[in-house]
């Protein structure tokens, strides 16, 4: 563990941070965390903080390589960012940012203004495929999400577990990792969505009204109409919001009761298939075998 204070009359600079060994064995799990940490600057403190580790210090004036992302989360403070694919972009507190392996990049406060920051570096295939499938890019590596406290405390908790180094702290890390992109996902997306009126309400009480409607004769049409939209505006929006179109998430509800109804119940498949108002026993089972892997009977013989 690095821990540096400096104190004078002029400043105050702190910082905390772990430096981890992954082994191979830990690369086998598709992530592990290379370093962990925190620093806190007073405005127009020397910037970096002194005390990284071997390739991880830089000049701000000239950047830096990685060989692995990291993700920082300022909580106070206001700087600049920049890498190969944004220049001088403005970052404020409560802002998170990315920065990817291979990629040049530098950042600092502005001056006169504060910095508090917490920061994690790690690499591994998972998050390779999550760039590769285009969830996360270097053209897009910052994230307006506000303050959060479920944020700080994932960063807490993983500088406590890298400093505790308890038997398979790496996979307990690469849990937090995964909590923290996702949170950073999801929280973006929603303050998206909460900009533009009451599109977040009207979603909810869409899935909510396909959920209580799955064995009901209720169209995901006339669901637009009955929250005041056109289909086409409702099923953009819903498909935004959650990654699928509005019939098929109502399908895919409807697959799950059949499921429930052919584990729990001696209904016959005909039944099934009409109380879940599918078109036809045979569209039933077609559907049913492309999302399950095998037919009705098939899966009501597994699972009785």
């Amino acid at each position: 563990m690095h821990r540096h204070l400096i104190m004078n009359i002029f400043s105050l600079v702190m910082q905390d941070s772990k430096y981890l060994v992954a082994t191979e064995r830990d690369a086998q799990w598709g992530l592990v965390v290379n370093t962990v940490g925190y620093d806190e600057v007073l405005p127009n403190a020397p910037y970096p903080t002194k005390g990284h580790g071997d390739g991880y210090y830089f000049d701000p004036n000239k950047g830096r390589i990685l060989d692995e992302y990291q993700m920082l989360y300022l909580v106070e403070g206001e700087g600049l960012f920049s890498s190969d694919h944004v220049k001088d972009a403005h970052i404020k507190a409560g802002d998170l940012f990315l920065l990817f392996p291979g990629e040049w990049h530098t950042y600092h406060p502005l001056p006169g203004k504060a910095w508090k920051s917490y920061w994690i570096g790690y690499k591994g295939r998972n998050i390779d495929d999550r760039v590769h499938y285009g969830f996360l890019s270097p053209e897009k590596p910052i994230y307006h999400i506000g303050y959060s406290s479920e944020i700080v405390h994932l960063y807490t908790s993983a500088l406590k577990t890298s400093k505790e180094e308890v038997a398979y702290s790496q996979q307990i890390l690469a849990g937090i990792v995964n909590n923290l992109l996702g949170q950073m996902y999801a929280l973006e997306r929603n303050i998206e969505f909460s900009r533009r009126g009451g599109y977040v309400d009207m979603i909810g009480k869409a899935r909510l009204m396909i959920r209580e409607g799955v064995e009901t004769k209720i169209t995901v049409q006339d669901i637009a109409t009955e929250l005041g939209s056109s289909y086409s505006n409702f099923r953009k929006l819903f498909k935004e919001y959650t990654g699928v179109s509005p019939a098929l998430y109502q399908q895919e509800l409807r697959l799950q009761r059949a499921k429930e109804l052919l584990s729990t119940t001696d209904m016959s498949i005909k039944e099934i298939a009409y109380r879940l108002n599918f078109d036809s026993p045979d569209y039933f089972s077609s559907k049913f075998k492309v999302k399950i892997g095998c037919k009705p009977s098939e899966y009501r013989s597994r699972t009785r």
